[in-house]
């Protein structure tokens, strides 16, 4: 997932509110099931699951969802070719077959990826799902009327580019072939490995072209999941699902579906989810938020009580908050001024600016700490728990600055974000330490965003995040680090304008490859190779702490949401 403004139908939705908590003692996930409530027993299937949630649940159809492995609550109702793991963890990282009956069989050079659909697949109606639904369903996801989805597919397909969905070009993708009922051949420009994972995007869920009602589709979708929509109003401020009958765990080994109900509300205020969730009164005891942090003082005040300590979901996301330069821009062109910053900076304040040790873990890599992402311990400029000030200065005098130097920090002033004022308040006092005077420079969110994305506009130095499309080094690395994807008109993230000949070849060469952990590997020397250049600063990978009710049970959090997934979770 990528960062703002991308983010905001990628990623804001989830992470702005993600990265809102602190807290205690930070821990990895944890296989809860209920607290006090519910440590001991069994989940059984009945009952309604609340969700409280912050953002609205809006855009409901799988063309638009920017979603990895099916999303949170979409996941109930759209199946996808791949799926993610539901499991704790790291194990949870791995992706695994959906309607698909593996992941896909690559040609020679992954440039052709052919799956096979289970047998029994059927939609709420009874209707059985085939191969021609599942291209449709990735074909209206190019109209213009449909946009706000992931955009791989269409710079992956053959002719995706130009593609302009099926409202306009009734002949459909040819990249996309359907020789049966089951098999689905998709045909690419270029190798990648990674396919399997971008087959667990929303976009590939089936869609039946006869109940295909445009721009109305996402009031009532038709499920492939195990329940079904009945209610969605104020745009996904309250969307309810229910069984679907004509679901079938037979083919469906991710997804428990223990309730029989699921009830979305959304446009709450965080306090007040978590004080519901905290109370866990009627019905909020069998309620979950998958969006809303608990904050400094609510986590302090839940670490010292035994039952909500006890109720409490830890999870970590792969997402990556640093510093980020512009070379283009003086004093950022000066290797040793990028490299005395770097060495200048104090992760222990910047972890208490963004909450504290519970919700925010130093990082001196870019890829996150997390083994999918292809994680290599480097730190090519230590320094230390509160900065090396005396390294820095040594650097800013080999640089031509002996009496220091002034600079511009610019960030969002939008509180409980990755670009906070708090965070480079942070940053701006350990730079003092090593004679670097930060002048900060705030934008609202909007502002920031367009600014600092733009290559026209780009300052020299701010703050920023990225993070993951699906747990692997791939979409986390490239769009920051690959030459070829520096965007001149439009949405920019390579903000160091690295274009290393080597460095692009290398990404190549791990596209091709489709063996996961192979790639991985790479993914991470690759990421100490350019993290030598100091062209960002990373600062801290956060961590998720969200409470539920009382009388919910079988809590199981992945590494690659980060939060509580609700298609394991049960109410009795």
């Amino acid at each position: 997932m990528r960062q703002p403004p991308v983010t905001a139908r990628r990623l804001a939705a989830a992470v702005t509110v993600l990265a809102v908590g602190a807290g205690a003692a930070a821990c990895g996930p944890q296989k809860n099931e209920g607290g006090s409530a519910g440590a001991s027993k069994a989940p059984h299937k009945g009952g309604t699951l609340t969700v409280l949630n912050s953002s609205p649940q809006d855009d409901f159809d799988p063309a638009r969802l920017y979603t990895s492995g099916g999303g949170n609550v979409p996941s109930l109702v759209f199946r996808t070719l791949t799926t993610r793991n539901r499991e704790n963890g790291a194990a949870g990282a791995e992706v695994v077959p959906d309607l698909a009956t593996d992941l896909g069989t690559p040609s020679k050079n992954a440039t052709v990826w052919t799956y096979t659909l289970k047998k029994g697949l059927t939609y709420e109606d009874g209707t059985p799902i085939t191969s021609a639904d599942i291209k449709y369903g990735i074909e209206r996801s190019f109209a213009a009327e449909l946009s706000g989805g992931a955009p791989y597919l269409r710079d992956w397909l053959i002719g995706g580019a130009d593609y302009q969905g099926p409202y306009k070009d009734k002949k459909g993708l040819d990249s996309i072939a359907t020789p049966d009922e089951r098999t689905i051949v998709f045909h690419l420009n270029k190798p990648e490995g990674e396919f399997p994972f971008l087959a667990t995007q929303t976009q590939t869920t089936p869609v039946p072209k006869a109940k295909d009602t445009g721009t109305k589709y996402e009031l009532h979708p038709v499920s492939s999941g195990p329940y079904k929509v009945v209610r969605n109003e104020g745009d996904g401020e309250r969307l309810v699902l229910e069984r679907n009958p004509h679901w079938s765990a037979a083919t469906d080994k991710e997804r428990k579906a223990y309730p029989d109900r699921i009830d979305v509300r959304s446009g709450l205020d965080s306090a007040v989810i978590n004080q519901r969730l905290s109370a866990s009164r009627g019905g909020d005891a069998a309620a979950v938020t998958t969006d809303t942090n608990l904050g400094p003082a609510e986590l302090a005040k839940v670490s010292g009580d035994k039952e909500l300590a006890a109720r409490v979901g830890t999870g970590h996301f792969g997402f990556t908050n640093y510093l980020a330069f512009n070379p283009k821009v003086k004093p950022f062109d000066n290797p040793k001024v990028r490299q005395a910053i770097s060495y200048a900076v104090d992760r222990s304040s910047v972890v208490n600016a963004a909450g504290g040790s519970s919700l925010a873990e130093p990082a001196t890599t870019f890829l996150p700490d997390q083994k999918s992402f292809g994680y290599t311990p480097y730190d090519h400029f230590p320094a230390g728990k509160h900065g090396n000030a005396a390294k820095a200065k040594q650097l800013l005098k080999e640089a031509g600055y002996a009496k220091g130097l002034t600079v511009t920090l610019t960030h969002s002033n939008a509180k409980n974000f990755e670009t906070s004022p708090e965070i480079a308040t942070a940053v701006q006092e350990a730079l003092k330490k090593a004679g670097i005077t930060v002048e900060l420079k705030g934008l609202e969110e909007n502002d920031y965003s367009a600014t600092v994305h733009d290559l026209r506009t780009e300052p020299g130095l701010f703050l920023s995040g990225w993070g993951a499309d699906w747990p692997s080094g791939g979409p986390f690395f490239a769009p920051v680090f690959d030459g070829r994807q520096i965007v001149k008109n439009g949405a920019n993230f390579n903000s160091g304008r690295l274009d290393d000949a080597s460095v692009n070849r290398e990404i190549d060469a791990i596209n091709k490859l489709t063996d996961l952990d192979a790639a991985a590997r790479r993914w991470g020397a690759l990421d100490k190779k350019v993290g030598a250049q100091a062209l960002t600063v990373p600062l801290f990978h956060p961590v998720y702490k969200r409470l539920y009710g009382k009388s919910v049970r079988n809590v199981v959090i992945s590494d690659w949401t980060g939060v509580l997934d609700i298609s394991q979770a049960a109410v009795k």
